[in-house]
């Protein structure tokens, strides 16, 4: 397990549900590429409602027919690691928009009671 105690980068990509990398949805692909470049964890989460640059309102409220809620995929890890597979995430989104900030990790482990 990757050591990641300390101060480290807090990573947000927000982008909508129905955005697509090829085939995939691309909350999915992204996931699976910062899973395969052996980042310390990622988490997808589904917004309630939100809105982007082109400033239209998404919510389930609409007769539950939107199809495009906000995703937020956060990641924490090194600087160093977001830094270099930034310009592969860049390329995999159409729109969107991506935040770093510091993050100060207290904690980073599995549970071992079930081991």
């Amino acid at each position: 397990m990757t050591k990641l105690i300390g101060e480290q980068t807090l990573m947000r990509i927000f982008i909508g549900e129905s955005d697509r990398f090829g085939h995939q949805p691309l909350y999915e692909a992204l996931v699976e590429l910062l899973r395969k470049e052996g980042f310390a964890g990622v988490t997808a989460l589904r917004g309630i409602c939100g809105f982007g640059a082109n400033r239209v309102y998404h919510t389930q409220k609409l007769l539950d027919l939107s199809a495009d809620m906000p995703v937020i995929i956060e990641v924490v890890d090194s600087q160093e690691k977001i830094n270099a597979l930034m310009p592969q995430i860049d390329t995999m989104m159409g729109g969107g928009m991506i935040t770093l900030e510091k993050a100060t990790v207290i904690r980073y482990s599995h549970d071992t009671r079930n081991d």
